[in-house]
């Protein structure tokens, strides 16, 4: 992750004009404008830890909105904690040294970040872990919280998926939508194979053992098996293994850590998981200050 790129600075940026964070009104009536202090993040429940790296950034971001800020500070973290590391109930996550006001005034941006993608990695891990042993692989999906995409994203590498399209841009996935406004899969199929720009392999959306082969019958590069049962996803495996040439196949819809194993004991390639992002629930920590 690119904590310095344009992007990544706009959304951090965005976070603490949210919380006018630069405006404290609570530190600055309370605390001595050179009083340093020392805090502490910690880890309240077994995780994967993901956004280490916001925490610094968010500091410089923070002084870059106020050009009063000019005291030094540090960061640290013990060598063996970094993005993707399995962190325990108590374990402290990174030390700040800092400016009290401003340690106080980006707490709970500091904490936002990375209680959600700590989060995202926590459960995509579960799911990771769940098909072990198979040769499936997790997805995530676009279903993210706007202008978060590049950060939840990045939380699903952490937890040990991949990443599915990144935006409308980087593929073509033909839905039901596409489908029924283009009359169907055939010509759907035909329309993306002459306008598709460059290379890029044309995925479709199928709901059913008879659309798979007209979907195959029309060139696609690879399939999306919509809401089929474990059952469904067997048989369109074993009519692709067939085929001359293999087609990646992904399964999604209905997925969940309880029946992910099956679906992925079926031979599908990629499984895609909404509920990565869409609905993953924040881990717990917190931030511990003491006067330096």
């Amino acid at each position: 992750m690119d904590w310095n790129s344009r992007r990544i600075t706009a959304v951090l940026e965005n976070a603490l004009l949210e919380d006018r964070a630069t405006h404290d009104a609570t530190s600055y009536a309370c605390i001595d404008s050179n009083q340093r202090a020392t805090a502490t993040v910690l880890a309240k429940q077994d995780c994967i830890l993901a956004g280490i790296g916001a925490i610094a950034r968010i500091l410089d971001v923070y002084a870059a909105l106020d050009n009063a800020v000019t005291s030094h500070y540090e960061v640290t973290t013990h060598p063996e904690i970094f993005d993707g590391v399995r962190l325990h109930k108590r374990q402290s996550v990174a030390v700040i040294r800092h400016n009290a006001r401003v340690i106080l005034s980006c707490e709970r941006v500091i904490l936002n970040f990375l209680q959600r993608m700590s989060g995202i990695a926590t459960v995509t891990r579960q799911y990771v872990e769940a098909i072990s042993g198979t040769k499936a692989r997790i997805l995530d999906t676009r279903k993210t919280v706007p202008g978060l995409r590049a950060i939840e994203k990045y939380a699903v590498r952490c937890g040990g998926g991949q990443n599915h399209r990144l935006d409308l841009s980087d593929g073509v996935l033909i839905k039901n939508n596409h489908i029924a406004l283009a009359g169907g899969i055939a010509p759907a199929l035909e329309r993306a194979h002459k306008n598709r720009r460059g290379t890029q392999p044309i995925e479709i959306e199928v709901r059913s053992l008879q659309e798979l082969e007209e979907a195959l019958t029309h060139g696609a590069e690879a399939i999306l098996l919509d809401n089929m049962s474990v059952e469904e996803v067997k048989k369109a495996v074993e009519f692709c293994s067939g085929r001359e040439r293999r087609i990646p196949l992904e399964s999604s819809g209905g997925i969940t850590l309880e029946n992910v194993r099956a679906y992925a004991q079926t031979g599908v390639d990629f499984i895609s998981v909404g509920a990565l992002t869409h609905s993953v629930q924040a881990v717990d920590m917190s931030l511990r200050v003491v006067p330096a």
